[in-house]
Formats: C-alpha cells, sequence, structure tokens
C-alpha cells in the first residue's frame, strides 16, 4: 500500500484529498507548511507527494528542491507557464492546476507509482492505523513512530499478516525462530504484553486479543 504526503495548508483541499486518497487505497500523511513537510519527511519516508507552492513559512518550490527520490506532483494555483516549466525542470514529476479534477489527479498519481515502482519495493503491512514497514522495521501508529524490539516487531508481522485469524502460539515461535530465536513461548506473553501496552499508549485501543489456551490475534474495532 502507497504511503502519499499532502502538503496544503488549505484544510479544506487537504481533507479532500485525504478523502479520495483513502478511498483508493492509499495511507495518507499530512503537512500543513513547508517546515512542517521537512520535519515530516525525517519521520516517514512517503511513496509520492502532492505538493502546494503557496505554503506558510518555507515555500512549496524550496521544499520540492529538497526531496530526493521520491516523485512529486505539484498542486497549485499559479498556472503560468513559465513557472510550470521551470519546476518540471526542478525535480517535479508532474504539475496538476488548481481547480482540478480529482479523477485525473487519482490517474496521474497512479502513472507516478507505476513509474516509480510503487512501494519502492517495500513491504508494508496495516491494520487499521497501524502501519509497519518490514524493509526498515519501522511500525507507526496513525504518524506516531513506536519503538518495539525486534521481538516484538516481529509478533505483531505475523498478526497483522493474520488479521482475522487466531494466531496459535507455537505458530508464532515458528515463524519468528530465524528473526528471533531466544524467544520461548513463556517470554512471548511477555513480549506481546508489552507490544500491546505500547500499542495501547499511542492509540487508546487495546489491539492484540488473548484467545485462551490458543493464542492471539488482531482485534478487530479495538476499543479502549
Amino acid at each position: 500500500m502507497s504511503l502519499i504526503a499532502v502538503i496544503d495548508d488549505d484544510e479544506y483541499i487537504g481533507s479532500m484529498l485525504e478523502r479520495a486518497l483513502k478511498e483508493e487505497g492509499y495511507q495518507v500523511i499530512r503537512a500543513y507548511s513547508g517546515t512542517e513537510a521537512l520535519l515530516l519527511f525525517e519521520k516517514r519516508n512517503p511513496d509520492l507527494v502532492l505538493l502546494d507552492l503557496m505554503l506558510p513559512g518555507l515555500a512549496g518550490e524550496k521544499v520540492l528542491e529538497k526531496i530526493q527520490g521520491i516523485p512529486v506532483i505539484v498542486v497549485s494555483a499559479k498556472a503560468e507557464i513559465d513557472h510550470k516549466v521551470d519546476l518540471l525542470l526542478g525535480g517535479a514529476a508532474d504539475y496538476v492546476t488548481k481547480p482540478f479534477d480529482i479523477r485525473e489527479l487519482m490517474a496521474r498519481i497512479a502513472v507516478q507509482l507505476r513509474g516509480s515502482g510503487g512501494s519502492k519495493g517495500r513491504g508494508i503491512l496495516t491494520f487499521e492505523e497501524i502501519t509497519i514497514d518490514l524493509d526498515t522495521f519501522e511500525a507507526y501508529v496513525g504518524e506516531a513512530k513506536i519503538h518495539l524490539t525486534p521481538t516484538e516487531f516481529a509478533v505483531l508481522k505475523q498478526l497483522i499478516k493474520n488479521p482475522s485469524q487466531v494466531v496459535t502460539k507455537a505458530r508464532i515461535l515458528d515463524a519468528i525462530s530465524e528473526d528471533t530465536p531466544d524467544c520461548t513461548e513463556s517470554s512471548l506473553k511477555i513480549h506481546i504484553s508489552n507490544l500491546r501496552k505500547k500499542l495501547k499508549s499511542e492509540s487508546g485501543k487495546d489491539y492484540i486479543e488473548s484467545v485462551w489456551g490458543i493464542g492471539f490475534k488482531m482485534r478487530q474495532d479495538a476499543t479502549c
């Protein structure tokens, strides 16, 4: 699942883009200024950026100069041809003028993602607001990064890969044995308890359900 950054200080346009992107199956992160965008990129590595130019603080043109290796579609009310040409030559992958047709924008996004290899070859798993990156071993709840031990990450990976199933303790131990060979059935309970607390501290939700005598599963519509 591709991660798209929406950089726009217009709350209405940003929210409209976020809804439309999520309906298409994309993940979305947002920033409302140029400075906030650069701070966001230090924490997350999106697959594509939708960038407004008239941002408070650091202008969109300056943000574009600092983005490397990620396709950027400029979405701006600035319609001057010379300005468009300069930005396209300066690194933008595409330029869409506001107001725009959302279907056209979605098509342009799909084209850029195909051209860049989608999610840059990364393995991304998601469950509701939880995201884990199998290449970087990073985990997020919403936009907040959570710090997991290798065993906690390996366990969460197995649970998210089988979201509608009860995953037995034996199956978890077998699946994670290569990454964390020292984990045992008795220590597994401790790791899962710690994992559950970390997820809950960011989300306020208890995402992992214990199925007595069998194993564990991800809890759909988790509550506090």
